[in-house]
């Protein structure tokens, strides 16, 4: 699945200003697809446009539905956000991670649907939903703006179903870090660091240690720099030609 394949919901919304809102968080995090039934009162255009910045085709694509069952007739996939439990509700809740990872696995077309900003999704519009989500807020205040939870949502989808490139955290593999490390034995050695027997025990330490650390292959190398210099200047120092360039 992917972005262009969720389609957010807003079932009875009240409040202009909140969709609007709505609109800017889902750009944000590259969600286009917005769908809004039987609004509880006129939106004002104006307002939601003054609030989705720059995020105004959002709304202007938009769809505007009668009903929840026709908003979700052609989705093959469909969940409410809920933070209650109990008869009639559905028997469990994922967490809007949990719910990213599920949705990563399948293909098809899906909805998440959000309920009127004082009173949440009614048990019947929960009905038409195949899984309930919620976010585990602190109980003592339990209660999000709308598009503050629309954008935790489109966070956590964004995060499980693109794949960002450039910028993710990629640790070197175990050859690179046999080379690093035996790089390091080789700069203490040269420098006299072992004077008695050790060095296979510190390279198996060293080798844990930068597995565990999770280097990259930038850390990796400017590590390899550091010890290389190292030995370097220890060997000028000795010949009597040291510098620090």
């Amino acid at each position: 699945m992917t972005l262009d394949d969720i389609t957010i919901i807003l079932c009875r919304p009240s409040e202009s200003g909140n969709v609007g809102a709505v609109c800017r968080a889902m750009k944000n995090m590259g969600l286009t697809r917005l769908r809004i039934v039987a609004p509880e009162t006129p939106l004002d255009e104006e307002v939601i446009l003054a609030r989705t910045v720059h995020a105004q085709e959002v709304w202007r694509n938009a769809g505007l539905f009668d009903s929840l069952p026709s908003a979700v007739a052609d989705l093959s996939l469909v969940a409410g956000t809920t933070r209650r439990r109990g008869k009639n509700r559905k028997d469990f809740s994922l967490t809007p991670e949990e719910l990213a990872e599920a949705l990563r696995a399948r293909t098809g077309k899906a909805g998440l649907v959000f309920g009127n900003e004082r009173t949440g999704l009614t048990a019947g519009e929960l009905a038409l939903c195949n899984l309930a989500s919620h976010v585990p807020v602190d109980e003592e205040f339990p209660s999000l703006n709308l598009s503050h939870a629309v954008q935790i949502y489109a966070y956590s989808f964004r995060k499980a179903l693109i794949a960002e490139s450039g910028g993710g955290w990629v640790p070197v593999d175990t050859a690179a870090i046999d080379a690093l490390v035996r790089t390091v034995a080789d700069s203490l050695e040269s420098v006299g660091f072992y004077k008695q027997a050790g060095r296979g025990e510190q390279e198996r330490f060293f080798r844990d240690i930068f597995a565990r650390s999770g280097l990259t292959m930038d850390d990796a190398r400017r590590m390899d720099g550091i010890f290389r210099k190292m030995a370097r200047l220890v060997d000028g120092i000795r010949s009597g030609t040291a510098n620090d360039d």
